[in-house]
């Protein structure tokens, strides 16, 4: 690996901004100082620009293996680094679904030599599958994902003994989708009868309610609660739910949650304009939710950011039957632009994005010498600049399906670079044409 050496940045790390170099070499940090200089190194100039941990995106869907007509992990781990992640943790609503170890594992030889990022990946729980959630290495996945609430498939687990013996056996961190699919149906139904299969998208938050939510993430925290599970619930969605979390420092949590992207920029009104774009489960809701949302993060109730991405193909899109149309968003791209977005409005400091994007979830999934910029850590790093903006539009997303729901709207941040184990992958507006050095996460566990 070659070796790098960053001048005059402002680096952001640990509840500090500090003025610093940062020499790597063999793709890990070896000295962070001042006025560093090193012999025959490679030297980017960060210009005053902000250095922080890349961003561990603790959910995607990067669809590989069999959904790769919408994405693959070659292109959206691209898009990924230019959005400022430089790790991901990817799950298990593939074809075939990630039910086993042997598919785990041949998901790991599919990304190995060709990911732009760092990557793990999830098991996924089904209704007949829990001899293989016993038997899984803590090591081996980055946690088990449950869908108690709308998928695909076996997928689903509803029936409260499976539920509580995958929460009682669960040899590492669940991850849960959590949304109540009675009444989910229920309101389908109803709305069914009044409009057909063409349900107004703005209707989709009343559908896939707030209700719904609460209940099956109520659920889940009283079987974490039970049995003793380290339980992590993903993309909240409603300020009620968000209330109901702990502001405990991290370390003392037994069950912890996720706030999206989406969940911070979209809100009810968005539904007008942007139609199936923003289509997505659970549903972006309204935008006191959006409020609450952020008070929780800043309250520590809310402990990690991601971003859900979940692309499908434009045409999927357009289907204009509420029932056909896809739900899921391309997010990885302009993930970190869209938290500094509430840097710009003075809502999160620099010092807690970081937190939230990189040194918490690098906590909570017991990530090794990653989500820090620390001597010896690997050097996952991305430079950011605050005085640069970014339009966002279809013709310059990355990802594979070639559309983003950002379409029009100008960042007011751009990132400028992005580093993966040492390797600049990312700088000024392009990738760059290098081999793809995403290593596998390793967990402390």
């Amino acid at each position: 690996m070659s070796s790098l050496l960053i001048v005059n940045a402002k680096l952001v790390n640990e509840g500090q901004i500090t003025a610093s170099d940062v020499l790597i070499r063999n793709g890990r940090i070896e000295e962070i100082g001042s006025n560093l200089s090193a012999p025959d190194v490679k030297v980017l100039d960060a210009k005053g620009r902000y250095l922080l941990p890349g961003m561990i995106d603790d959910q995607v869907h990067f669809r590989e293996p069999g959904l790769t007509h919408k994405g693959d992990m070659a292109t959206e781990s691209g898009a990924a680094v230019a959005g400022g992640i430089t790790s991901f943790m990817d799950m298990p609503n593939t074809v075939p679904n990630t039910l086993t170890t042997a598919v785990l594992n041949e998901k790991k030889q599919l990304a190995a030599g060709r990911v732009a990022a760092n990557y793990a990946f999830y098991l996924g729980a089904s209704s007949d599958n829990i001899e293989a959630i016993k038997a899984l290495n803590p090591k081996d996945a980055c946690g088990i994902k449950v869908f108690m609430g709308a998928s695909t498939g076996n997928m689903l687990v509803d029936d409260p003994e499976i539920l509580e013996q995958i929460f009682t056996h669960a040899p590492t961190l669940i991850a849960a989708h959590c949304e109540d699919t009675p009444t989910i149906l229920e309101n389908e139904e109803s709305y069914r009868s009044i409009y057909g299969d063409n349900i107004p998208f703005y209707l989709h938050p009343t559908i896939r309610s707030e209700a719904a939510c609460y209940k099956s993430s109520s659920l889940a925290m009283e079987l974490a609660k039970r049995c003793g599970t380290r339980l992590h619930i993903l993309h909240i969605s409603t300020a009620k739910e968000a209330e109901r979390f702990s502001s405990l420092p991290l370390q003392d949590k037994l069950i912890t949650a996720e706030a999206c992207v989406h969940f911070l920029h979209f809100a009810e009104e968005d539904y007008v304009s942007k139609g199936a774009l923003i289509k997505c489960n659970p549903a972006i809701k309204t935008a006191e939710d959006r409020a609450g949302i952020i008070q929780a993060l800043l309250d520590g109730r809310l402990d990690v950011i991601g971003t859900d991405h979940a692309p499908h193909t434009w045409d999927e899109k357009q289907n204009s039957s509420y029932f056909k149309a896809p739900s899921g968003l391309p997010l990885v791209q302009h993930a970190l632009q869209t938290v500094l977005e509430h840097y710009h409005d003075g809502i999160f400091t620099l010092e807690f994005i970081v937190e939230k994007t990189s040194h918490a979830v690098a906590e909570l999934f017991k990530i090794k010498d990653r989500g820090y910029i620390r001597e010896g850590y690997w050097a996952d790093l991305v430079l950011v600049d605050l005085e640069k903006p970014f339009l966002a539009t279809h013709a310059n997303s990355l990802s594979k399906c070639g559309w983003t729901p950002f379409d029009g709207y100008e960042f007011r941040s751009s990132i400028a670079a992005t580093i993966v184990n040492g390797q600049l992958v990312w700088r000024n507006g392009l990738l760059l044409d290098v081999d793809p050095v995403g290593m596998a996460l390793e967990f402390d566990r």
